[in-house]
């Protein structure tokens, strides 16, 4: 491997050709981009709440859920809710090891490169954040990997092993911040029947009455506040941005860079690098290695993962209870996680599916075009400035046009790599990394991206790095 002391300008460097893809890379980021929207189209059409709490509103009851919605919830909880973006960050982490390694053989700077790549990034993450999604996650991942980069010449087994230590040390932290909301409610609590018995409240009774106020109104919200929140994603374009930069600038933009959601991706990230330079992403691991890790994945994760939402149902989404079950969160996703990347590579190894498999990994060639797509279409929809549907449907309507997404990425996906390069936001992002236009349409004798099957390039030398 060169040494970051190599002069090889930049242009000559230049994106990923199609020849030099890794496909199965590009179906897993695929299948992760299409899972996201199983869950943030939640986000776009009802309160925030909702997301975790399908009591709060979209059950088609009042203070309710319904069978079909309270089972969506299950199924999605066991199987979707932060598996796919936690799919997405491990290959995030994985192509920053691709494209490191690509400049270094090239003899370029890959920190120029890839900083580039990740201060662009940034840029529009916060652009999108803004103006189309208030849970977007690129701006976190531009942050987030800032600090990757002098992780990417450690061995495997390193990276492996600092990923899952931040995992567990989350949990350990959720332990101590249930037993913290647990104290501050019984404060409060006491503060309520303080103040009704005209006792003068403590300082600590003050800050913990408010506290549970602010903690109620975003995980339990109130038909008022219900209605408030629907009136300002229902306004015009202005109340929009309005409602929407709250929400960013509270949540995501005033964080400190140690915060939770950090960890919380650079845990997945560099387990995303290991996997990597393993060469576990690649299918090109024996199926006995891909059935083990599903086996292990799924036997782990799904019974994790049931439990916690059955104590939650059992305990109509108490707040107390929602935090203490965060302790197994980071497992149960990271689990079933690798169970649905080890059963992709088993497909991908065996090429079945073929011809889903092939629409898969276009939909993940053009992951940022799609991305935003996800974001247009459903604020378009939801918001007042479009269709103003915010808070009108149930959570199994909200399905309905997600498969509609889905059908039409898969479908005008492979159509327009055909003919073009990269998706119109991957074309913009590279031409600004790399300082220079990159060329769109593809050659009549360029041959177009494949599946991640048997004879694909593999990188072989990724796992002696």
């Amino acid at each position: 491997m060169e040494s970051l002391e190599a002069t090889a300008p930049i242009a000559a460097v230049g994106p990923v050709s199609n020849a030099e893809r890794i496909s199965s890379v590009d179906a897993l980021r695929g299948f992760a981009l299409l899972g996201i929207l199983l869950l943030n189209i939640v986000g776009f059409a009802m309160h925030f709440a909702a997301y975790d709490d399908p009591t709060v509103t979209g059950g088609g009851v009042a203070n309710g859920a319904t069978p079909v919605n309270l089972w969506l919830w299950i199924v999605m909880h066991v199987l979707a809710e932060g598996k796919m973006r936690c799919i997405f960050s491990m290959v995030f982490g994985a192509s920053m090891i691709l494209l490191t390694l690509r400049a270094e053989e090239k003899g370029a700077s890959s920190a120029d490169i890839y900083y580039r790549r990740t201060l662009w990034l940034m840029l529009f993450g916060i652009v999108h954040g803004y103006l189309l999604w208030a849970g977007e996650i690129l701006y976190l991942y531009a942050l987030a990997g800032l600090a990757l980069f002098p992780f990417r010449r450690m061995r495997p087994r390193s990276l492996l092993i600092i990923g899952c230590t931040i995992v567990f040390v989350l949990g350990a932290l959720n332990i101590g911040k249930g037993f913290a909301v647990r104290d501050m409610i019984q404060t409060a609590t006491a503060a309520n029947l303080a103040e009704k018995q005209g006792k003068k409240l403590t300082e600590d009774q003050k800050d913990a009455k408010k506290q549970w106020e602010e903690m109620q109104k975003g995980m339990k919200p109130t038909p008022d506040d219900l209605k408030k929140d629907a009136e300002g994603w229902r306004g015009n374009l202005l109340s929009v941005i309005k409602t929407r930069a709250k929400i960013v600038f509270g949540y995501i933009h005033s964080q400190p860079y140690y915060s939770f959601l950090n960890w919380d991706v650079w845990s997945m990230m560099l387990i995303g690098m290991g996997l990597m330079k393993m060469g576990s992403l690649n299918a090109s691991k024996p199926y006995k290695f891909y059935l083990i890790a599903a086996l292990i994945g799924y036997g782990i994760g799904i019974p994790v993962n049931s439990y916690t939402a059955w104590v939650l149902v059992k305990n109509n989404f108490d707040v107390v209870t929602h935090i203490f079950t965060g302790v197994t969160y980071d497992l149960g996703r990271l689990t079933v996680a690798l169970g649905h990347v080890a059963l992709l590579m088993i497909v991908a190894k065996a090429g079945a599916l073929h011809w889903l498999m092939s629409r898969l990994a276009a939909v993940g060639q053009m992951a940022f075009s799609n991305y935003v797509t996800h974001s247009v279409v459903c604020s378009t929809l939801f918001t007042g400035f479009g269709f103003g549907l915010y808070g009108k449907l149930e959570r199994y309507q909200l399905y309905y046009v997600v498969l509609a997404i889905w059908v039409f990425q898969l479908a005008v996906s492979p159509i327009w790599l055909r003919r073009f390069r990269f998706g119109p936001l991957e074309w913009c992002w590279r031409s600004l990394t790399y300082w220079k236009r990159q060329p769109m349409r593809i050659v009549p004798k360029e041959a177009p991206v494949g599946v991640g099957i048997p004879g694909e390039p593999q990188n072989a030398n990724l796992s002696a790095t």
